[in-house]
């Protein structure tokens, strides 16, 4: 599948070596333990985990479901022999200053890596649920039916965007009210493996979401 969105793509426009050290700061956000779940969210925060025996921490199909959801973490979304770093190592960076050749030469390789990061082929037409906050792409008074699904708060909007395959792009089978951006919400629906190009992003995933209900 291949779906584009007729939106101009962003750009984000850094120093070769400010912007490397943006994309380690992802890497940060990534491994980093999830937020506390008495506290507002900070940059970087990951979704914490629901308290045990707290009835309403996971979504509860509608009854007429006949299908089950497989539960997903973002882990699961990055194949198991990808490794972020690679491009990384041997990159000797307190040595590199902006007008280097060298900085710039790495910044490219970067970019290719991070515009290239593998998708979990696995997860093509699976029905999943996963938990994450949300980007709004459009809008129709109050209501939305298509958007992203980010890991940690401020992805896309304080920080470079996090590689395609932690990125979900999602359309709701029906319009979504009063969502906000960085809500936290359950997305439960089929997976598909696609690319998709939007101003906030691009997606590795599509996902077309049969409900979505905040998180917890």
């Amino acid at each position: 599948m291949n779906l584009r969105i007729n939106m101009t793509t962003s750009r984000y426009v850094y120093p070769p070596f400010r912007f490397i050290l943006l994309l380690i700061g992802w890497l940060v956000f990534a491994v980093q333990p999830a937020a506390a779940a008495d506290k507002d969210y900070q940059v970087g925060d990951k979704l914490p985990s629901p308290a045990p025996g707290k009835a309403k921490s996971k979504p509860v199909p509608p009854a007429t479901a006949t299908v089950a959801y497989k539960e997903k973490t973002w882990d699961d979304l990055m194949p198991k022999n990808w490794d972020p770093m690679a491009s990384l190592k041997g990159l000797k960076l307190d040595k590199l200053e902006d007008s280097d050749p060298r900085a710039i030469e790495a910044l490219e390789k970067i970019r290719e890596a991070w515009r290239s990061a593998p998708v979990e082929p696995k997860l093509d037409g699976e029905r999943i649920r996963i938990p994450g906050f949300v980007i709004p792409l459009e809008k129709s008074g109050n209501k939305v039916r298509e958007f992203l699904l980010v890991p940690y708060f401020g992805a896309c909007i304080h920080t470079p965007p996090p590689p395609p395959n932690q990125i979900i792009h999602v359309r709701s089978s029906k319009p979504i009210a009063n969502m906000r951006t960085m809500d936290t919400m359950w997305v439960s629906g089929v997976m598909h493996v696609a690319n998709v190009d939007t101003e906030m992003g691009h997606a590795g995933y599509h996902l077309k979401a049969e409900w979505v209900v905040p998180y917890p």
